[in-house]
Parts: C-alpha cells; structure tokens; sequence
C-alpha cells in the first residue's frame, strides 16, 4: 500500500515571521537521503534549527524545521524534494549508495558567455540570477580587460533541463539584462561537450605550499591562534545503549549546513542513520544524537573504524571549508576549497557567498576559476579568486579572508 505523491513531501509554513517552518518527509529509504535533502534546503538558503530521523530500514520519516525568508519559493522546494526521494516501489529493500555503480547519465553542460561593462558587485549580481534560476554553476572564468569590461565565462547545468529550449535561454537573457541594465554588452548560451569543460580549466596544479597546509586531512593536535575553523567539537560512539546501533553524539556550534556535513560524511561512508536527533539550544549551540548502522546493517564494534570515522566528523565540522589569501607574484588570491561528496556533487552556494563577501567589502574581482582537483584520496573543488587591487588593497587581507569565512559558515 503506497501513499500518495503529495504526500512524500508536506511543508507547513510558519504563521508567524521568524517561527520555523515544517518539512516532513515520508518515503522510501535510501543510505545517503539525509545528505541529499539537506544538500536541497541549504541551497534554496534554509537554515535547519531541528530534525528528527527515523527509519524500519525500508522506510524513513523524516521532520526539519527550517528558518527561511520571505522570498523562500517553497512550492519549487517541495518539487525538488519529491524529486529526491526514492519511488514508492523501492521500498522492498533499501539501497545502499556505492561509487562503482552505474552512475546517472550527467546533465547537459552549457557554456554562458556574458560581456558587461564593469562595476563593483556584478560578479555577485550575476551569480544570483543564476542561482535563482537554478542554473549550477559547475566552472567559471572570469576576467577584466584594461578599458573595464569583464567576461565571464560560466559552464551551468541546469535543474529544469530546459536550456537547450530558446525559451529559456531568453529567460536568462532577460534576467541578466534585469540586474545590469544598459551595462550588459552581449549573452550567449550554447551547448558544450565535456572536453570542452575539460581543456577549460587549465592547468590543475596548485602550490604545494598551499595543498599541504589547506588540505591537511589529520586532526590538529591543536588548533593555531587566529585559525579559520569552527569552534570546538565534541564527537562521541558508544554502543551500549542499543543492542543494535552505534550511537553517536556530537555537541558543537551551529554554521550554515552543518547537518549537511554531517550527513554527507556519513554518506561518504556508507553508513545508514536508524533514528537521529538534532536541535539547536542557546546561543546556537548544537546536540545531534545519531543511532547508525554499516552497510552490513550492524553496529560499528571495531576500534579503527570508531576512530576513523569520528576523526573525518570532527575534522569536517572544525573546518568544513578550507580558506587561505596567498601571494600570486605581486598580486593576492584567495583559495576557497570544499571537499565533493563520493556522489560527485559539491556544497551549493559556495561562490555566491564568496561573491557576497566581495560585495560587502567594496573591493573587486579581477579574476576567477573554479576547478576540480584530486589531493591524496578525494576530490577538492577549489575557488581561485585574484583580488583586483587598483591603486592598493583597501582591505586588509586578513579581513576579507575573514569576511568570506564568516559568509560560508553563516556567522554574519
């Protein structure tokens, strides 16, 4: 016995600003749901202050309670949801995520190619409209010439599949020219094959000062004054409380996705949530309770593996993006990483709050990249963004590396 399509997803909107909305989500489990529902929230910019998860091993309930804005499009977040969720005739077993499977087919990559005269936060105006026409920017080039104009080079595929339609590519058009006004010079879309994307980027080398200090994937013995991390995080498995499941607890600061970095580490290790709790107390102070399992549906008794994955939780919540301002000859960079899921897919957002950061502090973007690099045993996106200087940084450098990190972690 199903239940009906309207019923997978049900949001019940907050009658009072400032109240939590509910999302309660009733479908067929799958190991890795929990990150790919989180992944959608946090990209339509929604802030999980609750969440209680249970499953039977076929089938999960699951309730957020979300902070959202007056501009959250809640019906097209519903839509995305569904989409997630495995069909009602999964059910009959659950599907454990594993990377040498058959991977879907990718979606269409599309090159835009913009042209505007140039001014401070355009980079961020156009990321926005890409981002509200659910447009992912998958790489990025972007440069000014000497009589101030920029082109910007972005390879997007899109959520709606309708880019290969006119219709939508004068809806992006249109949306451009809506933010830049008379300063829009041309915008071009086409369809690229993947060696296209592929010879786009360049070379893939990094500074090994940078790979070695940025990517660093063991556990500081302690953290260095100063450092860009989250604040302290405790990470606790016991398994005498369940003769079933490994319990774990986690106590640390609240920062924007953090039940997504959670969730997708646990996902990275194939392990499967039974029943979980997470809810923030004062002073955005977060308690996750998480009572999990192994692929093999048995809790975790082996030392190596307890250590190893709460080493990876609290590692990933310390520091869950990786931010550094490096030297580039005479000129200054910033190097923004997040690690991809084993999925392939990587934190949403990421350059719109870099972008933001730029725009708050008035200071430009001569140049930017986005890029793919595999540093020991996993995948790295990687943001290269060259400061444009003028006639001298008005910023400290410490302080617009400050400002992105307090964008991405959502501390603002």
């Amino acid at each position: 016995m199903g239940i009906l399509h309207d019923d997978v997803v049900i949001i019940t909107q907050a009658e009072k600003e400032g109240d939590p909305s509910v999302i309660t989500i009733n479908c067929p489990d799958k190991t890795g749901l929990g990150c790919d529902l989180c992944r959608i929230i946090l990209f339509f910019g929604l802030s999980i202050v609750r969440g209680d998860v249970s499953t039977d091993g076929k089938w999960c309930y699951i309730v957020f309670w979300v902070i959202g804005s007056p501009e959250t499009r809640w019906g097209l977040l519903k839509k995305r949801l569904v989409g997630t969720c495995p069909s009602c005739s999964s059910a009959s077993g659950i599907s454990f995520y594993r990377s040498e499977l058959q991977p879907p087919k990718p979606p269409d990559v599309f090159l835009l190619k913009f042209c505007c005269y140039d001014r401070r936060g355009l980079l961020h105006d156009v990321t926005g409209v890409l981002c509200e026409l659910e447009l992912t920017i998958k790489k990025v080039k972007v440069s000014t010439t000497p009589d101030e104009k920029v082109m910007d080079l972005f390879f997007i595929t899109d959520t709606r599949e309708l880019l290969h339609t006119n219709k939508r590519k004068e809806e992006v058009s249109d949306y451009l020219k809506s933010v830049t006004g008379d300063a829009m010079i041309s915008c071009e879309i086409e369809m690229v094959g993947p060696e296209i994307t592929a010879c786009s980027q360049g070379t893939s080398f990094l500074p090994s000062a940078i790979t070695e200090d940025m990517f660093d994937l063991e556990m500081p013995a302690e953290l260095p004054s100063g450092s860009l991390t989250s604040r302290s995080v405790s990470v606790t498995m016991d398994n005498t409380l369940s003769p079933g499941h490994t319990l774990v607890q986690i106590i640390c600061k609240d920062h924007k996705g953090l039940l997504y970095d959670i969730m997708r580490t646990l996902k990275d290790y194939n392990i499967q949530i039974s029943y979980g709790r997470f809810s923030i107390k004062q002073r955005r102070h977060c308690e996750i309770d998480l009572f999990i399992v192994q692929a093999d549906g048995k809790k975790i008794v082996d030392p190596s593996k307890q250590n190893a994955l709460r080493s990876r939780l609290q590692l990933e919540l310390l520091r869950p993006l990786r931010v550094a301002i490096v030297n580039r000859g005479p000129d200054t960079e910033l190097l923004v990483a997040n690690p991809v899921e084993l999925s392939g897919k990587g934190r949403p957002l990421v350059f719109y709050d870099i972008t933001l950061a730029f725009k708050m502090l008035n200071t430009g973007v001569f140049s930017a990249k986005i890029g793919r690099h595999l540093i020991g045993d996993r995948e790295w996106e990687v943001y290269r963004v060259l400061i444009d200087e003028g006639d001298g940084l008005s910023v400290p450098r410490n302080k617009i590396e400050e400002q992105v990190w307090k964008m991405l972690m959502g501390w603002e």
